[in-house]
């Protein structure tokens, strides 16, 4: 049997967030106008888990440019394929970028740039797994969920640029 999954919100500088976790860890970081079908979620339990008490404080942290490492645990639910493209984007350093191409070269599948860009696209647990970190082979800003505007935003902070949103 799979194990409850809470759900609480928290206001961000780029809007509501609403954290998914439970007790193997944060499960989804998820937009205020996400697609439901982006991310599948089972039944929510509208309560505060320690893990995201935890997620709250990070994020907090990070859009107050005092953390550059998340420190959690997280429970990435997808293909091993997709896991495999989540974890990835974990090794993105704060205020770096890495083309979808580059992250298909690493797990060592030149080919799959398009598959990377779908996984990426589907990561649940966005700002934590840097998917906005990931950009376009000719540097430009491609799909996010959160929107190109907060995608900009986002790279614009941690690369210590005047922010406007």
């Amino acid at each position: 049997m799979e194990q409850p999954q809470y759900r609480c919100t928290m206001p961000s500088p780029v809007g509501e967030l609403t954290l998914v976790g439970g007790d193997a860890g944060l499960s989804a970081v998820l937009w205020e106008n996400d697609r439901p079908e982006r991310v599948p979620l089972g039944p929510l339990i509208d309560e505060e888990h320690p893990v995201l008490a935890i997620a709250k404080v990070q994020l907090g942290e990070y859009f107050a440019d005092a953390r550059r490492v998340f420190d959690l645990p997280l429970d990435f639910r997808g293909t091993d394929f997709q896991r495999s493209v989540w974890a990835a984007l974990l090794e993105i350093p704060f205020g770096e970028t890495r083309s979808y191409g580059e992250i298909a070269r690493a797990l060592g599948s030149p080919g799959a740039s398009r598959a990377v860009g779908a996984a990426n696209g589907r990561n649940p647990i966005s700002i934590i797994a840097p998917c906005h970190r990931v950009i376009g082979k000719s540097g430009s800003l491609t799909g996010f969920a959160g929107g190109i505007e907060t995608k900009a935003w986002l790279l614009a902070m941690e690369e210590g640029q005047p922010l406007l949103l």
